[in-house]
């Protein structure tokens, strides 16, 4: 599995056949501060670019984060509103908000290799 990074704070990793899992990053984290509060706005079915994925509160910041690309998302992880501490979580398998395909190879491979940081 590859991981690639949004600068948006988010993390994309390439599960198999072209299946895509989306998640808060570290960058994100670290900008939300630890969240208290999280609502999933993606829903199973076509996304567009631009679309909310997330709303959340944490301790630095209240934000909306949007999809930054097109996607078929065939799973939402709605456990995060009733436990919003898992996006504070290292874990991939415990901050992940959505699956999907229909990511092409190219918006895959524009994406960052490592994690953004505070510079």
């Amino acid at each position: 599995m590859t991981t690639k990074y949004h600068h948006s704070g988010l993390w994309i990793e390439k599960l198999s056949s072209g299946t895509y899992r989306v998640g808060l990053s570290e960058k994100g984290q670290d900008d939300l501060g630890e969240v208290m509060f999280a609502e999933i706005s993606a829903q199973e079915g076509s996304m567009s670019k631009g679309d909310a994925i997330l709303n959340v509160e944490g301790a630095k910041a209240v934000t909306e984060l949007t999809l930054p690309f097109d996607m078929d998302v065939s799973a939402v992880h709605k456990e995060v509103e009733d436990e919003p501490e898992m996006l504070n979580a290292e874990a991939k398998d415990s901050n992940w908000l959505l699956e999907g395909t229909g990511l092409t190879s190219e918006e895959f491979d524009g994406l960052e290799d490592k994690p953004f940081s505070e510079a």
